[in-house]
């Protein structure tokens, strides 16, 4: 998740971009950069200082040179190349004039670096993003406008982008494009400009339109026309805007925490973006362990913490049935003060959305010590962890705002079963269907969060019928266990109320003494194989008084019979039903939240990256 700026026709460029960098800030901080253009020269200057990126890329255009009228600026959150100078954004041509902004992921990139290396271009960084100038270059090198140049280049990009060109040879200017990763132009008159997010340009412009996928747009000071990929015209649609700066930074949400539970989808798609080759072969571009090494393993230990922990548990159910190998798991914290026993072929995998949970770092530290080899499932390139680590496995999931996490929590699992389908095709424990069938099984988890997302307003009708509640106990079997404990997190996170996650089995030893009438039972009911014995617990505490409310799958008649509320949410392959079945948990914990006057984003006591022991 990066943020992009574009303006042309502005006098004021320069600042224009920078101002509008420091509002993007949010959308990713790794680094920061600007290309201004004019009649014969392109001047660029970029910054990776972490979170001052732009406060630094603002010391070196101090000496920028004047008379440019148009130019694009980015901050990036790194997914290909470590958040290095020579990795910013914008990236120049071979020629030195065209520069390119890009947010997303370009899935093809290997092989089109490859062929592009064949004709003779330079590549001067580690990105995806790079082949994307080098592209272009090849068309304008034949005589193509620079928008038709665009637009050839994209008919042979697969992945995800927001892209914004410019070219010294047609300096008043750009040329943009979307397919997934969101896009507006704004206009005024003499000025046109362009942003990944509306409160980059929201004081700028006066009117603001939508790109919507494969679109490709040419802003110029008087306007912007549109095509599509075929090179037919497109009408962009004009978009209502009364946020003030504060909700435009949420994308028009009250809160970052919201934005981040609508944001799921995408997560996901961008997660599983250029993990299968067409041979079928499911691969990660930073793992630095070898398939022989891989496949050597006789042993796997997770450790993690808070809901990365529940996300581990979630794969040590899929790495036991598709590689079978025994895998524990382990709360990061306790790892190492345990005197752990790290055997020939143990693998340890470290889990963390920042990458600088102490915790995590420790115990991973502790495992290579004593031998093992260590992959890190991280959210922020060139993290601590994914530093330390043999290799890493990025999650892809854009910055998280909010203290509560929900976005980073399914790209975990994503990442996690994936790796987990890897190992079960370097030991054959799987034929090569049955992976080719959850790959794609996977692939469509994020249309059913999608359509889950779409029923909002049942899961908070609920929530808001519970409104009294204050003491809850959530229930799952087999992975329905760690998205219970995921849950209860959530819900006591953001509403300070009393919750517990338990294995539905576990009830009879002990839990069942606090069930009385004014308790809550919430219970994961979307597996097959698991729901009679999940009905029996619900049967259990609807007999001693609990009002009970059931996450259950579209069709189910059944689960009518014991829980006071469904939760609906669309079948899914049982082993990938975490990823959809935390979402109305999500939203029942918010709306729980927002009920009692809490803030959501910043819950007291909590800090987003836990950094002291």
């Amino acid at each position: 998740m990066c943020g992009i700026i574009g303006v042309v026709g502005s006098p004021t460029t320069l600042e224009t971009l920078l101002e509008g960098l420091e509002r993007l800030e949010y959308r990713g901080y790794d680094s920061a950069g600007v290309a201004l253009v004019k009649a014969g020269q392109t001047w660029r200057a970029r910054a990776a200082s972490g979170t001052e990126s732009v406060a630094a890329l603002r010391q070196e255009c101090a000496a920028a040179p004047g008379g440019f009228q148009s130019g694009i600026g980015h901050t990036r959150w790194a997914t290909h190349g470590a958040p290095i100078t020579t990795n910013a954004h914008p990236h120049l041509d071979c020629s030195g004039n065209v520069a390119i902004i890009h947010n997303g992921i370009i899935e093809n990139h290997r092989d089109l670096h490859d062929e592009l290396e064949a004709k003779g271009h330079h590549f001067t960084s580690s990105t995806d993003s790079e082949v994307l100038a080098h592209l272009i270059e090849e068309w304008r090198a034949q005589g193509l406008e620079l928008l038709e140049s665009v637009r050839q280049s994209l008919l042979v990009v697969r992945g995800a982008f927001a892209l914004a060109v410019v070219d010294a040879q047609e300096p008043d200017v750009i040329v943009a494009a979307r397919r997934i990763s969101p896009l507006v132009v704004g206009t005024t008159p003499g000025a046109t400009y362009l942003a990944s997010d509306v409160p980059a340009i929201l004081d700028r412009a006066q009117a603001f339109y939508a790109v919507n996928d494969d679109e490709i747009v040419r802003l110029a000071p008087e306007g912007f026309r549109a095509i599509d990929l075929e090179g037919a015209p497109v009408r962009l649609r004009q978009l209502a805007i009364d946020w003030d700066l504060e909700t435009a930074e949420k994308g028009g949400y009250d809160d970052f925490m919201t934005k981040e539970i609508n944001e799921q989808p995408d997560v996901l798609r961008a997660t599983l973006l250029d993990r299968r080759r067409n041979d079928g072969t499911i691969t990660f571009d930073e793992m630095g362990v070898s398939d022989d090494e891989l496949r050597a393993v006789t042993r796997v230990v997770l450790v993690a913490a808070g809901t990365s922990h529940h996300a581990a548990q979630v794969a040590k159910y899929a790495i036991e049935r598709w590689a079978r190998l025994s895998v524990e798991v382990d709360i990061a914290s306790e790892y190492r003060y345990r005197d752990p026993i790290v055997e020939v072929g143990t693998l340890v995998i470290g889990v963390s959305q920042s990458g600088e949970t102490i915790d995590t770092i420790q115990a991973t530290r502790e495992a290579k010590r004593r031998g093992a080899r260590v992959i890190a499932v991280a959210n922020v390139v060139d993290s601590s962890l994914a530093r330390e680590a043999d290799a890493v496995i990025y999650t892809r999931a854009g910055l998280e705002v909010s203290v509560a996490s929900t976005k980073a929590f399914v790209a975990q699992v994503a990442a996690l079963e994936l790796l987990a389908l890897r190992l079960a095709q370097l030991r054959q424990t799987l034929e090569p269907a049955e992976i080719a069938a959850l790959f794609t099984s996977l692939n469509a988890v994020g249309e059913k969060v999608a359509t889950t997302l779409t029923r909002r307003d049942q899961y908070e009708a609920v929530a808001h019928a519970l409104g009294g509640a204050r003491d809850f106990f959530f229930l799952g079997r087999h992975v329905g266990f760690p998205t219970a404990l995921e849950g209860a997190l959530k819900l006591k996170e953001v509403t300070y109320l009393h919750a517990e996650g338990y294995p539905g089995g576990e009830l009879k030893h002990g839990p069942l003494a606090l069930i009385e009438p004014g308790v809550v039972v919430v219970a994961v009911a979307t597996d097959p194989a698991m729901h009679d014995k999940i009905l029996s617990n619900l049967a259990e505490v609807k007999a001693r008084g609990a009002s009970v409310v059931a996450v259950a799958t579209d069709g189910d008649e059944t689960i009518g019979a014991v829980a006071d509320f469904v939760l609906r949410v669309p079948a899914t392959e049982p082993m990938f039903t975490p990823m959809v079945d935390v979402v109305p948990l999500q939203i029942f914990a918010y709306a729980m939240a927002r009920g009692l006057g809490r803030n959501v984003d910043r819950p007291r006591n909590l800090a987003k990256t836990v950094t002291v022991e």
